[in-house]
């Protein structure tokens, strides 16, 4: 008897629903979310037949947790069911649009007995890309915590102290620098940056790590930050100068959060097999072949073929056609994490590889935007990275852009 199951997911307590082959309801059962829970569940999917070599699928509406982590043993196969595409299996089994968490359950459980083949299940990935994931995917969302929160000092000082502004958005790092940082929590305002010694500027930038030019530096910072400007009322101005601490704080957590993320994925993904490979690609640093790895996954079976992946990462053109009507154009449905991530490693692409150079350029001359060709050539590239992870072979620049002006002008 082939057996089906779902779960519908919750905080504290998770819905179990067990179907045949024809629909019928087995069993459904209640649990909690907890080491108990998950002995209660494995116990009841053994009592319907599962065995290792056999496991029952299961369907589930998230693919994280200590939930998923249990019943990701041996063979078993785990589809994590978007919650709008159970929804919408939900109206074929009424009109009526009720809900339970109970019904929620025998859903996904039909919709595995129904269509499983068009739902893909879990990777399979190794504990190691797993690892590396979850390291990327907290490294980037810090990066970009310290972007918003870089903004936000922005946008605070542009109200009270430009000066402090035009000081040290010149530099590269802005207002994220640890000497911005520094500068700015000694002198949170321009009164307090017009009582600023020399001497305090210097120790300044040694606590934040500079041991050359402290002198020229202090000297230049100094005079920015006493530049003339416009004030706000004394009290105004001492509200905001709070307000700038407060956000400088969080600042130098999530810098720091950043930095030590960003150790940690270095470590993690170099010791991974597929590092060599990915490292040899132009514009391909530690930390963006993390990110690709953490998108991708080290499952060879994952994607059909090239074209599985280019439409996953959101590369390759969705063609949407009814009657004469027929549009070609990027897609929306994709895995934002990777297409970014995309962005970035053709952008950088430009300078490592001259046949990256030539095919964005000849992009360009057939009518492409920046944005259209920088998207083509990820979607070449992200082919060819496909291509050497199958063969095992790492990146070949003659191989892989051809001086054929026919060739480089083909999308890939």
């Amino acid at each position: 008897m082939t057996v089906f199951c779902g779960i519908d997911w919750a905080e504290a307590h998770h819905d179990v629903a067990l179907v045949d082959q024809d629909g019928t309801l087995l069993a459904k059962r209640r649990i909690s979310d907890d080491a108990a829970g998950y002995r209660l569940l494995l116990d009841l999917l053994a009592e319907y037949g599962d065995r290792p070599d056999e496991p029952i699928p299961v369907a589930i509406e998230t693919s994280r947790g200590l939930l998923v982590a249990a019943l990701r043993t041996g063979k078993r196969k785990i589809f994590a069911i978007n919650p709008l595409a159970a929804a919408r299996y939900r109206d074929r089994h009424g009109v009526s649009r009720k809900k339970s968490d109970p019904g929620d359950a025998l859903v996904l459980a039909n919709i595995l007995r129904t269509d499983m083949h068009a739902h893909r299940p879990l990777p399979d990935d190794s504990d190691l890309a797993r690892a590396v994931a979850v390291l990327a995917r907290a490294q980037q969302d810090a990066v970009w915590s310290r972007q918003q929160i870089g903004n936000q000092v922005r946008s605070l000082l542009r109200e009270y102290y430009p000066v402090a502004l035009d000081a040290f958005l010149g530099k590269q790092g802005g207002l994220a620098r640890p000497e911005a940082r520094a500068v700015l929590a000694a002198a949170p305002t321009p009164r307090a940056a017009a009582r600023l010694t020399l001497p305090q500027v210097r120790a300044a930038l040694k606590r934040a790590g500079r041991v050359r030019g402290i002198d020229a530096e202090a000297e230049r910072i100094k005079t920015a930050l006493r530049a003339e400007q416009a004030h706000q009322p004394p009290l105004v101005e001492d509200a905001m100068g709070a307000q700038l601490l407060a956000l400088l704080a969080q600042l130098d957590a999530v810098c720091r959060a950043a930095d030590d993320l960003a150790k940690a994925v270095e470590a993690s993904f170099l010791q991974h097999p597929d590092a060599e490979i990915m490292l040899s690609f132009p514009g391909m640093g530690v930390q963006l072949g993390a990110r690709v790895l953490a998108e991708t996954g080290d499952d060879r079976e994952r994607f059909a073929d090239a074209r599985a992946l280019k439409a996953y990462a959101g590369s390759a053109p969705i063609t949407r056609a009814s009657g004469k009507k027929r549009f070609v154009g990027r897609r929306f449905i994709k895995n934002n994490r990777l297409a970014n991530a995309g962005h970035q490693w053709a952008f950088a692409a430009l300078k490592a590889s001259p046949g990256a150079d030539t095919h964005y350029r000849r992009r360009r001359e057939h009518g492409d935007w920046h944005a259209q060709a920088q998207r083509h050539l990820f979607n070449r590239m992200i082919g060819q990275l496909y291509h050497c992870l199958q063969t095992r072979q790492p990146f070949d620049e003659q191989h892989a852009f051809t001086s054929s002006s026919a060739d480089l002008a083909v999308a890939a």
